[in-house]
């Protein structure tokens, strides 16, 4: 149900890591065997010009008219036809999602998966794991004992399932990132027809040391309807001309931190309770991406340009005096966000982190993390093609030493 983008790592987040948090195993350069793994298990290829789409197309020209380095997205997509719904699921099956390459493989290999079961917690004793505890859909408790437990629940779900299982540490829950994300809209003479090819072909990163992604964005008119700020009557009118509309996102690689709580009241709930407060710092960001946006959206031809804060009116002519001149506030953005990581983040000590680099649970022997929750920063690039190249290094790890 994603977009398919494939992106690795950049060095210097890697580098970060390896200087921040003791993780010198996971340095500039040391994933890229991995990388070239999961690209062939999942097919990763780089859309073509073709299949991106009007959008991506017209998108690309007012980048290379600005002078902003750009370049098509690679994806896990083998006979895509761009049918331009990949949010809501490839109806052509193109999308080389984990369930028809991984799973099928496990499968293969003799794994059995038990459906519409949840795990209660894993038993851990003396420091040392013992097996899963879970319970059916229809109330049998199912005991699983293995001496090697790896949690995959979602940077949202891991920390609470940990503590439900007796791990204590100091950064369990916290250093949540997100990726906050927003987009913008330009309404242009002609006909563009976005629903048409790839919606997320094409990032411009020019912007990206600073900690800014411009990426496609686009889809079928229900993509947009639901997605532009504005409520009746104007929301009819620009549905009216949806054909002649461009538009384009934006993410930030988030310096913000939120947490997922992990108390008592939150495990019993069985919903993970979230708090994540937007900095000035990111605010200011996401706004300078805004700026970036309109003069890209103008660039393509847009006549207007409708932005994602709240009182401002839409731009027009190329000015983007009006948006210049308003405060930076994170009440006035329309935000989304797509990519959470770190609830339960590798580092070289306990005191930095709640695994250590191979993924495994600091102080538990046989326990390991293979998901979102696992990756120690915000990346500043979409994240699945790195969470399944450390899923991949631990299995080989689990495999040498286990």
């Amino acid at each position: 149900m994603n977009s398919g983008t494939c992106l690795r790592t950049p060095d210097d987040v890697l580098a970060e890591w390896a200087g921040e948090l003791g993780l010198d195993a996971l340095g500039p350069g040391s994933l890229d065997d991995l990388y070239e793994d999961v690209e062939r298990v999942i097919s990763v290829g780089q859309v073509t010009p073709e299949l991106a789409g009007a959008n991506a197309r017209r998108i690309e020209s007012a980048a290379n008219a600005l002078g902003w380095s750009n370049e098509y997205l690679p994806r896990n997509a083998s006979g895509c036809v761009g049918s331009g719904v990949c949010a809501f699921g490839c109806p052509t099956g193109a999308k080389q999602h984990t369930a028809i390459t991984y799973m099928e493989r496990a499968h293969a290999a003799g794994s059995v998966t038990y459906a519409a079961t949840r795990a209660d917690r894993v038993r851990v004793d003396k420091g040392r794991v013992r097996g899963v505890v879970a319970r059916t859909e229809g109330g049998g408790k199912l005991e699983i004992r293995a001496p090697t437990v790896v949690v995959a629940a979602g940077t949202f779900h891991t920390p609470g399932l940990l503590a439900a299982s007796g791990i204590r540490n100091e950064w369990l829950g916290e250093n949540l990132s997100i990726h906050p994300a927003t987009g913008a809209w330009g309404v242009v003479a002609d006909e563009v027809g976005m629903g048409h090819g790839v919606p997320q072909s094409l990032a411009i990163d020019e912007f990206a040391g600073d900690g800014l992604m411009l990426e496609g964005t686009s889809g079928p008119p229900s993509y947009m309807a639901l997605s532009v700020p504005y409520n009746g009557q104007r929301n009819r009118e620009l549905m009216a001309r949806y054909s002649n509309v461009v538009q384009f996102g934006l993410m930030v690689r988030d310096r913000s931190r939120g947490h997922v709580a992990t108390g008592r009241l939150a495990r019993r709930s069985g919903t993970p309770l979230i708090r994540y407060d937007i900095s000035r710092e990111d605010t200011q960001l996401v706004f300078t991406g805004i700026e970036r946006l309109a003069e890209l959206l103008f660039a393509a031809g847009a006549e207007r340009v409708i932005t994602p804060i709240s009182g401002l009116p839409e731009l027009r002519d190329g000015d983007l005096a009006p948006l210049r001149a308003t405060t930076p506030h994170p009440a006035r953005l329309k935000l989304m966000a797509f990519h959470p990581l770190g609830t339960a983040r590798m580092a070289g000590s306990p005191d930095h982190g709640v695994l250590d680099a191979n993924g495994r649970v600091h102080g538990t022997d046989g326990l390991f993390v293979a998901d979102g929750s696992a990756v120690p920063s915000s990346l500043g690039v979409n994240p699945q093609l790195t969470i399944m190249a450390l899923a991949t290094r631990l299995a080989r790890h689990i495999h040498k030493e286990y």
